[in-house]
């Protein structure tokens, strides 16, 4: 509701004591200006937003329905309602903030808030990247022949997944600390020095030595947990190459048409951290520029929040075809 009162409104309203800043939208033929500019990136954070939460919502449900009728969620889908919850997180601390910005609400945030949206914005972001590589791990361990190394994990990666979710949140929490003294609001009295405008809120100048050592203490933890996804990615991708070498070799009597579960969940998995990866560069890429850029074009720092959301909006729907849990969850059931 608060949103559409910015989009139709052209005057300044209150309501129960609260301003609320309008702009007058230019509805007529013409050449496109920065306010026919801003409107379309609101409507597109909104579409991303509301699409994003409701996707990560959906499979939340599912799975929380799932669990709470009894049935025995297997050690992925435990880490898949991780990586839910830390999408929702990521998108509303950003999204919401990011579309009343662009529909004219631009100073409704003081220091507190603005340290504590993008905290939170990047625990959530951290947590995804935490819970996909968990993921493509665990899947690696399940899908491993019985003569590896890995075999042995199989019976006790179970005991370690909450230990391993927790240390994504415990670490992100910590990491992501530097959030609390950088970040400011774009008109706060104790702003004296030169800022740099992201949208609803700013970031203090450093130098250069400065930039480096922030980039590098929120990007370790980010590469190793890309790191050891990569590797794990690389041995499913070996495994399910061997595997199709075997089956060409095989009487095509005994060969089954339809491929394993474990088969179809490893596929999602590689899918879903192909993605992952994918607009994961992208992000760094204009993560860097805002860290070394000192005058940020409004350009420059809209497209990097649609980019950094792309992979919570589009996960969820990468995973929905990853539902095999369902039907063994019916099957547990109906025995029962």
């Amino acid at each position: 509701i608060l949103i559409l009162r910015l989009i139709l409104n052209n005057t300044i309203r209150v309501t129960s004591g609260i301003i609320f800043p309008c702009r007058t939208f230019r509805l007529t033929a013409g050449p496109v200006t920065l306010v026919d500019s801003e409107l379309a990136v609101g409507v597109i954070f909104l579409s991303q937003t509301v699409v994003g939460i409701l996707g990560n919502s959906y499979i939340l449900h599912h799975y929380l329905l799932f669990h709470f009728r009894g049935c025995r969620l297997r050690s992925t889908d435990w880490i898949l309602m991780h990586l839910t919850i830390a999408n929702i997180l990521s998108l509303s601390c950003k999204g919401v903030p990011q579309i009343l910005a662009a529909f004219g609400w631009k100073d409704f945030l003081n220091d507190f808030g603005c340290k504590g949206l993008f905290y939170l914005h990047r625990v959530g972001k951290g947590v995804s990247i935490g819970s996909t590589s968990f993921l493509s791990v665990f899947q690696a361990i399940t899908i491993s022949p019985r003569d590896s190394r890995w075999a042995e994990l199989k019976g006790r990666k179970h005991k370690h997944i909450g230990s391993s979710v927790c240390l994504s949140w415990i670490l992100y929490m910590f990491a992501s600390s530097f959030n609390l003294v950088y970040m400011r609001a774009k008109y706060s009295k104790n702003n004296t020095a030169k800022l740099k405008d992201l949208g609803y809120c700013a970031a203090d100048n450093l130098d250069k030595i400065s930039d480096i050592l922030y980039i590098t203490f929120l990007s370790v933890p980010d590469f190793l947990f890309v790191g050891l996804m990569v590797w794990a990615s690389a041995f499913m991708v070996f495994i399910l190459h061997r595997h199709k070498q075997r089956m060409q070799h095989m009487p095509r009597s005994k060969v089954s048409s339809r491929s394993s579960p474990e088969s179809r969940a490893t596929k999602t998995v590689l899918l879903l951290v192909s993605t992952f990866v994918f607009f994961y560069t992208l992000s760094c890429i204009f993560i860097i520029c805002l860290v070394f850029f000192l005058n940020l074009s409004w350009l420059l720092v809209n497209v990097s929040v649609l980019v950094a959301g792309c992979f919570p909006t589009v996960s969820p729907f990468l995973l929905m075809s990853h539902f095999s849990s369902t039907s063994c969850c019916l099957l547990s059931l109906k025995k029962k």
